[in-house]
Protein backbone atom coordinates (compact mmCIF):
# COMPACT_ATOMS: atom_id res chain seq x y z
CA UNK A 1 0.00 0.00 0.00
CA UNK A 2 2.87 2.35 0.83
CA UNK A 3 4.31 1.53 -2.58
CA UNK A 4 1.10 2.54 -4.37
CA UNK A 5 0.81 5.75 -2.32
CA UNK A 6 4.35 6.71 -3.34
CA UNK A 7 3.50 6.12 -7.01
CA UNK A 8 0.37 8.24 -6.60
CA UNK A 9 2.39 11.07 -5.05
CA UNK A 10 4.91 10.80 -7.90
CA UNK A 11 2.19 11.08 -10.51
CA UNK A 12 0.55 14.00 -8.72
CA UNK A 13 3.87 15.83 -8.55
CA UNK A 14 4.23 15.45 -12.32
CA UNK A 15 0.95 17.28 -13.00
CA UNK A 16 0.74 21.03 -13.47
CA UNK A 17 -2.48 22.85 -12.63
CA UNK A 18 -4.27 24.86 -15.33
CA UNK A 19 -7.53 26.85 -15.28
CA UNK A 20 -9.24 23.89 -16.97
CA UNK A 21 -7.90 21.20 -14.68
CA UNK A 22 -4.74 19.14 -14.75
CA UNK A 23 -2.32 18.93 -17.63
CA UNK A 24 -0.35 15.71 -17.59
CA UNK A 25 3.33 16.01 -18.34
CA UNK A 26 4.07 12.30 -17.92
CA UNK A 27 7.64 12.82 -19.13
CA UNK A 28 8.72 9.73 -17.23
CA UNK A 29 6.70 7.37 -19.44
CA UNK A 30 8.82 5.64 -22.08
CA UNK A 31 6.22 6.05 -24.82
CA UNK A 32 6.17 9.85 -24.59
CA UNK A 33 8.83 11.46 -26.84
CA UNK A 34 11.28 13.57 -24.88
CA UNK A 35 13.27 16.29 -26.63
CA UNK A 36 16.69 15.05 -25.69
CA UNK A 37 18.16 13.17 -28.64
CA UNK A 38 15.14 12.78 -30.92
CA UNK A 39 12.26 15.18 -30.68
CA UNK A 40 9.47 12.99 -32.02
CA UNK A 41 6.88 13.94 -34.66
CA UNK A 42 5.14 17.29 -34.61
CA UNK A 43 1.33 17.44 -34.31
CA UNK A 44 -0.39 16.98 -37.64
CA UNK A 45 -2.87 19.25 -39.35
CA UNK A 46 -5.75 19.74 -36.90
CA UNK A 47 -8.28 20.42 -39.67
CA UNK A 48 -11.19 18.07 -40.15
CA UNK A 49 -10.50 14.78 -41.90
CA UNK A 50 -11.44 14.48 -45.55
CA UNK A 51 -14.34 12.06 -46.00
CA UNK A 52 -16.52 10.90 -48.89
CA UNK A 53 -18.93 13.66 -47.92
CA UNK A 54 -16.13 16.22 -48.29
CA UNK A 55 -15.32 14.92 -51.76
CA UNK A 56 -18.95 14.85 -52.83
CA UNK A 57 -19.35 18.47 -51.73
CA UNK A 58 -16.27 19.51 -53.71
CA UNK A 59 -17.52 17.62 -56.74
CA UNK A 60 -20.95 19.22 -56.47
CA UNK A 61 -19.36 22.68 -56.32
CA UNK A 62 -17.09 21.95 -59.25
CA UNK A 63 -13.95 22.24 -57.10
CA UNK A 64 -10.94 20.21 -58.23
CA UNK A 65 -9.97 17.20 -56.11
CA UNK A 66 -6.27 16.67 -55.40
CA UNK A 67 -4.68 13.25 -54.94
CA UNK A 68 -1.05 12.28 -54.43
CA UNK A 69 0.37 8.76 -54.33
CA UNK A 70 2.74 8.24 -51.40
CA UNK A 71 4.36 5.21 -49.84
CA UNK A 72 5.82 6.05 -46.42
CA UNK A 73 5.62 8.18 -43.28
CA UNK A 74 7.61 11.20 -44.58
CA UNK A 75 5.54 11.44 -47.76
CA UNK A 76 2.38 11.06 -45.69
CA UNK A 77 3.40 13.98 -43.48
CA UNK A 78 4.17 16.22 -46.45
CA UNK A 79 0.94 15.29 -48.24
CA UNK A 80 -0.93 16.07 -45.03
CA UNK A 81 0.77 19.43 -44.54
CA UNK A 82 0.06 20.44 -48.15
CA UNK A 83 -3.69 19.94 -47.63
CA UNK A 84 -4.05 17.28 -50.34
CA UNK A 85 -7.54 15.73 -50.40
CA UNK A 86 -6.66 12.08 -51.02
CA UNK A 87 -3.49 10.12 -50.32
CA UNK A 88 -3.27 6.96 -52.40
CA UNK A 89 -0.93 4.21 -51.27
CA UNK A 90 -0.39 2.77 -54.71
CA UNK A 91 0.90 -0.58 -55.90
CA UNK A 92 3.27 1.55 -57.99
CA UNK A 93 5.44 1.26 -54.87
CA UNK A 94 6.57 -1.92 -56.59
CA UNK A 95 8.36 0.21 -59.18
CA UNK A 96 9.09 3.47 -57.38
CA UNK A 97 10.21 2.08 -54.01
CA UNK A 98 11.12 -1.56 -54.60
CA UNK A 99 12.79 -1.10 -57.98
CA UNK A 100 10.74 -3.58 -60.02
CA UNK A 101 9.90 -2.93 -63.66
CA UNK A 102 6.15 -3.47 -63.14
CA UNK A 103 3.55 -3.28 -60.40
CA UNK A 104 2.95 -7.03 -60.44
CA UNK A 105 5.52 -8.31 -57.88
CA UNK A 106 4.37 -6.38 -54.80
CA UNK A 107 2.44 -8.44 -52.24
CA UNK A 108 -0.43 -7.56 -49.94
CA UNK A 109 1.85 -7.85 -46.91
CA UNK A 110 4.30 -5.37 -48.45
CA UNK A 111 1.42 -3.04 -49.32
CA UNK A 112 0.17 -3.15 -45.74
CA UNK A 113 3.56 -1.99 -44.46
CA UNK A 114 3.36 1.01 -46.79
CA UNK A 115 -0.26 1.68 -45.79
CA UNK A 116 0.51 1.71 -42.07
CA UNK A 117 3.49 4.01 -42.55
CA UNK A 118 1.47 6.52 -44.58
CA UNK A 119 -1.42 6.38 -42.11
CA UNK A 120 0.91 7.41 -39.28
CA UNK A 121 1.91 10.53 -41.18
CA UNK A 122 -1.24 11.59 -43.07
CA UNK A 123 -3.97 12.44 -40.59
CA UNK A 124 -6.15 14.74 -42.70
CA UNK A 125 -6.47 13.23 -46.22
CA UNK A 126 -8.77 10.41 -47.18
CA UNK A 127 -6.48 7.37 -47.25
CA UNK A 128 -6.88 4.90 -50.11
CA UNK A 129 -4.96 1.63 -50.47
CA UNK A 130 -4.44 -0.21 -53.75
CA UNK A 131 -5.34 -3.87 -54.01
CA UNK A 132 -2.23 -5.47 -55.54
CA UNK A 133 -2.26 -7.93 -58.40
CA UNK A 134 -3.32 -11.44 -57.43
CA UNK A 135 -5.26 -10.44 -54.31
CA UNK A 136 -8.81 -9.90 -55.60
CA UNK A 137 -9.28 -11.53 -59.00
CA UNK A 138 -10.00 -15.14 -57.99
CA UNK A 139 -13.30 -14.67 -56.19
CA UNK A 140 -15.45 -12.11 -54.47
CA UNK A 141 -14.49 -13.67 -51.14
CA UNK A 142 -10.82 -13.11 -51.89
CA UNK A 143 -11.54 -9.52 -52.94
CA UNK A 144 -13.53 -8.71 -49.80
CA UNK A 145 -11.00 -10.42 -47.52
CA UNK A 146 -8.16 -8.41 -49.02
CA UNK A 147 -10.08 -5.14 -48.84
CA UNK A 148 -10.91 -5.79 -45.19
CA UNK A 149 -7.21 -6.29 -44.44
CA UNK A 150 -6.34 -2.99 -46.13
CA UNK A 151 -8.73 -1.16 -43.79
CA UNK A 152 -8.18 -3.15 -40.59
CA UNK A 153 -4.44 -3.80 -40.84
CA UNK A 154 -3.41 -0.97 -43.13
CA UNK A 155 -5.37 1.87 -41.54
CA UNK A 156 -6.89 2.97 -44.85
CA UNK A 157 -10.31 4.58 -45.35
CA UNK A 158 -11.01 3.06 -48.78
CA UNK A 159 -9.50 0.86 -51.46
CA UNK A 160 -8.74 1.20 -55.15
CA UNK A 161 -8.87 -1.56 -57.70
CA UNK A 162 -8.31 -1.74 -61.43
CA UNK A 163 -11.49 -2.29 -63.44
CA UNK A 164 -11.92 -3.59 -66.96
CA UNK A 165 -12.72 -7.28 -66.77
CA UNK A 166 -16.21 -8.33 -65.60
CA UNK A 167 -14.68 -10.22 -62.67
CA UNK A 168 -13.12 -7.00 -61.40
CA UNK A 169 -16.42 -5.15 -61.69
CA UNK A 170 -17.99 -7.97 -59.68
CA UNK A 171 -15.20 -7.70 -57.12
CA UNK A 172 -15.81 -3.95 -56.75
CA UNK A 173 -19.52 -4.61 -56.20
CA UNK A 174 -18.85 -7.20 -53.50
CA UNK A 175 -16.42 -4.90 -51.69
CA UNK A 176 -18.89 -2.00 -51.73
CA UNK A 177 -21.62 -4.31 -50.43
CA UNK A 178 -19.26 -5.31 -47.62
CA UNK A 179 -19.30 -1.67 -46.50
CA UNK A 180 -15.96 -0.56 -47.95
CA UNK A 181 -15.57 2.51 -50.14
CA UNK A 182 -14.02 1.83 -53.55
CA UNK A 183 -12.26 3.87 -56.23
CA UNK A 184 -12.26 2.27 -59.67
CA UNK A 185 -9.47 2.57 -62.23
CA UNK A 186 -9.84 2.47 -66.03
CA UNK A 187 -7.80 3.32 -69.11
CA UNK A 188 -4.23 2.15 -68.71
CA UNK A 189 -4.45 -0.43 -65.94
CA UNK A 190 -0.83 -1.37 -65.12
CA UNK A 191 -1.76 -4.74 -63.62
CA UNK A 192 -3.08 -5.77 -67.04
CA UNK A 193 0.13 -5.16 -69.00
CA UNK A 194 0.22 -8.83 -69.93
CA UNK A 195 -2.91 -8.44 -72.08
CA UNK A 196 -2.35 -4.77 -72.98
CA UNK A 197 1.09 -5.52 -74.36
CA UNK A 198 2.89 -3.11 -72.04
CA UNK A 199 2.23 0.32 -70.57
CA UNK A 200 0.18 1.58 -73.47
CA UNK A 201 -2.32 4.48 -73.48
CA UNK A 202 -5.95 3.50 -74.00
CA UNK A 203 -8.96 5.10 -75.70
CA UNK A 204 -7.09 6.01 -78.89
CA UNK A 205 -9.56 4.32 -81.25
CA UNK A 206 -13.34 4.09 -81.31
CA UNK A 207 -13.73 0.74 -79.59
CA UNK A 208 -11.14 1.51 -76.93
CA UNK A 209 -12.58 4.96 -76.21
CA UNK A 210 -16.12 3.56 -75.83
CA UNK A 211 -14.78 0.85 -73.54
CA UNK A 212 -13.25 3.47 -71.24
CA UNK A 213 -16.62 5.19 -70.87
CA UNK A 214 -18.57 1.95 -70.47
CA UNK A 215 -16.17 0.51 -67.90
CA UNK A 216 -16.27 3.71 -65.86
CA UNK A 217 -20.07 3.61 -65.98
CA UNK A 218 -20.08 -0.01 -64.83
CA UNK A 219 -17.84 0.87 -61.87
CA UNK A 220 -20.18 3.71 -60.96
CA UNK A 221 -23.21 1.41 -61.14
CA UNK A 222 -21.70 -1.08 -58.67
CA UNK A 223 -21.09 1.69 -56.15
CA UNK A 224 -17.61 3.13 -56.68
CA UNK A 225 -17.40 6.68 -55.33
CA UNK A 226 -14.77 7.79 -57.87
CA UNK A 227 -12.89 6.52 -60.92
CA UNK A 228 -9.26 7.07 -61.88
CA UNK A 229 -8.72 7.66 -65.61
CA UNK A 230 -5.14 6.84 -66.62
CA UNK A 231 -3.43 7.60 -69.92
CA UNK A 232 -6.42 8.32 -72.12
CA UNK A 233 -6.93 11.22 -74.59
CA UNK A 234 -8.36 14.36 -73.01
CA UNK A 235 -11.62 14.24 -75.05
CA UNK A 236 -12.24 10.66 -73.89
CA UNK A 237 -11.67 11.72 -70.28
CA UNK A 238 -14.02 14.69 -70.79
CA UNK A 239 -16.73 12.43 -72.18
CA UNK A 240 -16.32 9.98 -69.30
CA UNK A 241 -16.41 12.76 -66.72
CA UNK A 242 -19.58 14.17 -68.29
CA UNK A 243 -21.27 10.77 -68.40
CA UNK A 244 -20.60 9.96 -64.75
CA UNK A 245 -22.26 11.23 -61.59
CA UNK A 246 -19.12 10.61 -59.53
CA UNK A 247 -15.71 12.34 -59.64
CA UNK A 248 -13.04 11.29 -62.10
CA UNK A 249 -9.39 11.57 -61.10
CA UNK A 250 -7.08 11.99 -64.05
CA UNK A 251 -3.49 10.88 -64.47
CA UNK A 252 -2.22 11.53 -67.97
CA UNK A 253 -5.83 12.16 -69.00
CA UNK A 254 -5.89 15.89 -69.61
CA UNK A 255 -7.47 18.80 -67.73
CA UNK A 256 -11.15 17.85 -67.98
CA UNK A 257 -11.38 15.44 -65.05
CA UNK A 258 -12.82 16.24 -61.62
CA UNK A 259 -9.35 16.03 -60.09
CA UNK A 260 -5.77 14.96 -60.67
CA UNK A 261 -3.29 12.49 -59.17
CA UNK A 262 0.49 12.23 -59.45
CA UNK A 263 3.09 10.13 -57.69
CA UNK A 264 4.95 11.95 -54.89
CA UNK A 265 8.41 11.05 -56.20
CA UNK A 266 7.51 11.98 -59.77
CA UNK A 267 6.04 15.41 -59.11
CA UNK A 268 8.96 16.33 -56.85
CA UNK A 269 11.54 15.28 -59.42
CA UNK A 270 13.06 13.16 -56.69
CA UNK A 271 14.66 10.29 -58.56
CA UNK A 272 17.55 10.75 -60.97
CA UNK A 273 18.56 7.09 -61.29
CA UNK A 274 18.25 5.59 -64.80
CA UNK A 275 15.71 3.04 -63.54
CA UNK A 276 13.38 5.75 -62.35
CA UNK A 277 13.87 7.79 -65.50
CA UNK A 278 12.75 4.70 -67.38
CA UNK A 279 9.52 4.36 -65.41
CA UNK A 280 8.67 8.07 -64.99
CA UNK A 281 5.68 8.76 -67.24
CA UNK A 282 5.69 11.38 -69.99
CA UNK A 283 2.63 13.13 -68.59
CA UNK A 284 4.24 13.94 -65.24
CA UNK A 285 5.14 17.55 -64.54
CA UNK A 286 8.03 17.97 -62.12
CA UNK A 287 7.09 20.70 -59.68
CA UNK A 288 10.54 20.49 -58.10
CA UNK A 289 13.98 19.04 -58.69
CA UNK A 290 14.40 17.43 -55.30
CA UNK A 291 16.62 14.73 -56.73
CA UNK A 292 19.28 17.28 -57.66
CA UNK A 293 19.17 18.70 -54.14
CA UNK A 294 19.49 15.20 -52.65
CA UNK A 295 22.46 14.34 -54.85
CA UNK A 296 24.22 17.62 -54.00
CA UNK A 297 23.64 17.13 -50.27
CA UNK A 298 24.97 13.57 -50.34
CA UNK A 299 28.06 14.65 -52.24
CA UNK A 300 28.72 17.48 -49.76
CA UNK A 301 28.24 15.08 -46.84
CA UNK A 302 30.74 12.64 -48.33
CA UNK A 303 33.25 15.43 -48.92
CA UNK A 304 32.97 16.84 -45.38
CA UNK A 305 33.29 13.42 -43.76
CA UNK A 306 36.27 12.65 -45.96
CA UNK A 307 38.09 15.90 -45.18
CA UNK A 308 37.18 15.80 -41.49
CA UNK A 309 35.15 19.00 -41.34
CA UNK A 310 32.01 17.12 -40.27
CA UNK A 311 31.09 16.79 -37.51
CA UNK A 312 32.53 19.94 -35.96
CA UNK A 313 31.81 21.39 -32.54
CA UNK A 314 28.41 22.69 -33.68
CA UNK A 315 27.29 19.11 -34.36
CA UNK A 316 28.95 17.57 -31.29
CA UNK A 317 26.49 18.91 -28.71
CA UNK A 318 26.88 16.46 -25.85
CA UNK A 319 29.25 17.72 -23.17
CA UNK A 320 31.01 16.24 -20.19
CA UNK A 321 31.87 18.51 -17.27
CA UNK A 322 35.49 19.34 -16.39
CA UNK A 323 35.42 17.40 -13.13
CA UNK A 324 33.89 14.33 -14.79
CA UNK A 325 36.40 14.61 -17.60
CA UNK A 326 39.31 14.57 -15.17
CA UNK A 327 37.84 11.59 -13.37
CA UNK A 328 37.28 9.80 -16.68
CA UNK A 329 40.92 10.34 -17.69
CA UNK A 330 42.11 9.05 -14.33
CA UNK A 331 39.97 5.93 -14.65
CA UNK A 332 41.30 5.27 -18.16
CA UNK A 333 44.86 5.56 -16.87
CA UNK A 334 44.12 3.20 -13.99
CA UNK A 335 42.83 0.68 -16.49
CA UNK A 336 46.02 1.01 -18.51
CA UNK A 337 44.38 2.79 -21.40
CA UNK A 338 46.93 5.58 -21.63
CA UNK A 339 46.52 6.06 -25.38
CA UNK A 340 42.75 6.29 -24.95
CA UNK A 341 43.19 8.88 -22.18
CA UNK A 342 45.47 10.94 -24.42
CA UNK A 343 42.96 10.71 -27.30
CA UNK A 344 40.10 11.83 -25.02
CA UNK A 345 42.12 14.77 -23.65
CA UNK A 346 43.12 15.88 -27.14
CA UNK A 347 39.51 15.63 -28.36
CA UNK A 348 38.23 17.69 -25.42
CA UNK A 349 40.77 20.41 -26.11
CA UNK A 350 40.01 20.45 -29.84
CA UNK A 351 36.24 20.70 -29.29
CA UNK A 352 36.69 23.57 -26.85
CA UNK A 353 38.91 25.55 -29.20
CA UNK A 354 37.02 24.89 -32.44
Amino acid sequence: MVFFRSISRGISSSLSKTRYGYYRKLRFLSNIPENTVYGGPKPQNPNQRVTLTTLRQKYKKGEAITMVTGYDYPSGVHIDMAGIDICLVGDSASMVVHGHDTTLPITIDEMLVHCRAVARGAKRPLLVGDLPFGTYESSTKQAVDTAVRVLKEGGMDAIKLEGGAPSRITAAKAIVEAGIAVIGHVGLTPQAISVLGGFRPQGRNIDSAVKVVETAMALQEVGCFSVVLECVPAPVAAATTSALRIPTIGIGAGPFCSGQVLVYHDLLGMMQHPHHAKVTPKFCKQFGQVGDVINKALQEYKEEVTNGSFPGSAHSPYKIGAADMDGFLNELQKLGFNDAASAAAAAAEKIQTS
